[in-house]
């Protein structure tokens, strides 16, 4: 960047800065202001900059000097010079100077900045080059457009949380509502509700997750807890003969972290009005052992579809269809048993890598002894489905554990690419 005088630049580096040949006027003698204005060109400019550089003061109309310049206060004249002759100068003088108006920066036109470039090997296009035309008349650098650049890793969503998109969209565009619900559930919703047993072998702590703290959650209103207790002792109004033991309430209230979201679609159920169809993607805790296709934390998928014209066609009708809109062919259904459906499924997913049929979650029709209590007397389709396993039977991943434990930036730069 380079840099001119003004017009009044010029001026000053010929006749000197107003302000000090003001003060050299004073060093012969005082002066009173009018001798002042009569005698020196652009007074007004001289007292104005001699006052605030502190050299001179108005004493009763007379001017006198209170402060000599020093050498590093008159450099302002020398720099006029070194600007006029092309040099450099200190930048702190030379925006001093830019700031009175004496110094301007000097702006090439786009032919002159076009010009300077004419016979040179460049690597960029500069846009005057493109403007003038000039670009004909100058070597552009050859580059290796087969060689890859370095690899920019930008922030990216986890493939977890991809893929749950990827699946509550699939849901929605099914005309499924989406629920949320609290990690830390009570055995009521988690169990009770689902017609378990409070003996069951699952409530153990082998399986699940018990908190300390709280040391105890609230129950939903007593009637309905009243209902889930009729039904577990004698079977109520279902057409069953019940569990046959005596209903703790107390062991209803006991906190735990959730072991499937099917405790959520119990609560949906109980608010719902038909017909009605809920999806809820969530983390769900186990203690499970953990190996390649298990872990003690992961997420599932619950769904439920509540109608009086649904069966269990259609239960499969819907694992299908959501299996087929996530890409997958092999598809099969295993008959299965869960306390709280019947008839009751395991959709499978053949596993090409490892040659074999993965279980994909649990579904069936919910019991009576579900829905009843809930306040539902029609069928009520439901599954539990894995995340994680779909995304490892999409991509070929072989070890769930990549998901959480390994912490792999490479796997996990390169996985979370996939859309």
């Amino acid at each position: 960047m380079t840099y001119k005088l003004t017009e009044e630049g010029e001026e000053y580096l010929r006749k000197g800065l107003p302000e000090e040949n003001l003060v050299k006027l004073l060093e012969k003698g005082l002066l009173s202001m009018k001798d002042a204005k009569d005698r020196l060109h652009k007074f007004e400019v001289a007292m104005s900059w001699a006052k605030k550089k502190g050299w001179i003061a108005v004493d009763k109309g007379m001017l006198k000097i209170v402060k000599k310049p020093s050498q590093t206060e008159l450099e302002e004249h020398g720099a006029l010079q070194k600007i006029h002759n092309g040099e450099t100068v200190a930048k702190n003088v030379l925006d001093l100077l830019v700031k009175r108006g004496l110094v301007q920066e000097v702006r090439e036109d786009i032919y002159a900045k076009a010009e300077k470039l004419v016979g040179k090997e460049i690597g960029i296009l500069e846009p005057e080059l493109i403007m003038t035309g000039k670009w004909r008349d100058v070597k552009l650098r050859q580059y290796n457009v087969t060689s890859s650049g370095p690899k920019i890793h930008i922030g990216k969503n986890h493939i977890l949380t991809i893929f749950a998109e990827k699946v509550r969209k699939i849901f929605l565009d099914m005309g499924f509502t989406e629920t949320e619900g609290p990690l830390v559930e009570s055995t009521f919703w988690n169990f009770d509700a689902l017609y378990q047993p409070q003996d069951h072998p699952a409530r153990d702590l082998a399986d699940t997750f018990y908190l300390k703290t709280p040391r105890e959650v609230s129950l939903p209103n007593k009637k309905l807890v009243d209902a889930v207790k009729k039904t577990h002792e004698d079977g109520a109004n279902t057409g069953s003969t019940g569990w046959r033991y005596k209903f703790s309430e107390q062991i209803s209230k006991q906190p735990i972290l959730r072991t499937h979201c099917t405790a959520m679609s119990a609560r949906s159920l109980s608010q719902a009005e038909l017909p009605a169809k809920f999806v809820c993607i969530g983390r769900t805790f186990r203690n499970e052992t953990i190996d390649y296709k298990h872990l003690a934390d992961f997420t599932q998928i619950d769904g439920i579809v509540a109608d009086e014209n649904v069966g269990f066609r259609d239960l499969l009708g819907y694992l299908k269809e959501f299996y087929s809109r996530l890409g997958f062919d092999k598809i099969r259904f295993r008959p299965a048993y869960f306390p709280y459906t019947e008839m009751s499924v395991e959709p499978e997913i053949y596993f090409e890598e490892r040659g074999e049929w993965i279980e994909m979650g649990g579904s069936g029709i919910f019991r009576p002894e579900v829905t009843r209590p809930l306040g539902i007397d029609c069928p009520v389709l439901a599954w539990g489905l894995s995340l994680e396993r779909p995304i490892m039977l999409k991509l070929g991943i072989e070890d769930i554990r990549n998901f959480y434990y390994k912490n792999d930036l490479r796997f996990l730069r390169e996985v979370s690419s996939w859309q």
